[in-house]
């Protein structure tokens, strides 16, 4: 891969100001490279969300299974240190912030981003991921 194909599969800066996307993609590639088990994102999850970890923290292990099966093809992801985000890790994202203010956009963007018709049972996932780091104060967005 050319220098020039590798700033075009990272095209988009992290969000500076949005720690809720900061710490999902940091498990999403940790999770990704490392499985679904993996300490260094409990121990994260348990670092933001205190006692309560534990249900963010298995909606993203559940969402990670969901999108691997439910794929066509390979979800390109980033190493967790790199500042840059994949075209797939930025649509997860944005999947993830509009999933609670417009389901149909956020279910035609995950289908889209998986190569199926149907993204209905990983949209669930997702949404209830958003809403838990909604309700345990880190709201993605914001």
């Amino acid at each position: 891969m050319t220098t020039t194909q590798s700033f075009q599969a990272l095209f988009q800066p992290l969000p500076p100001d949005d720690p809720a996307a900061r710490l999902i993609l940091f498990g999403f590639r940790q999770m990704g490279a490392r499985g679904l088990d993996d300490a260094c994102v409990a121990h994260s999850f348990m670092t933001a969300f205190g006692k309560d970890f534990r249900r963010p923290l298995v909606l993203l292990r559940t969402l990670m299974m969901e999108l691997s099966s439910a794929t066509t093809g390979p979800i390109q992801i980033a190493p967790w240190c790199c500042a840059r985000l994949t075209p797939a890790e930025a649509g997860i994202l944005s999947v993830l912030q509009t999933c609670l203010t417009n389901e149909r956009a956020a279910g035609l963007l995950l289908a889209d981003l998986l190569g199926t018709r149907d993204a209905a049972g990983p949209l669930a996932t997702a949404t209830a991921l958003a809403i838990a780091f909604a309700d345990l104060g880190l709201p993605l967005g914001g």
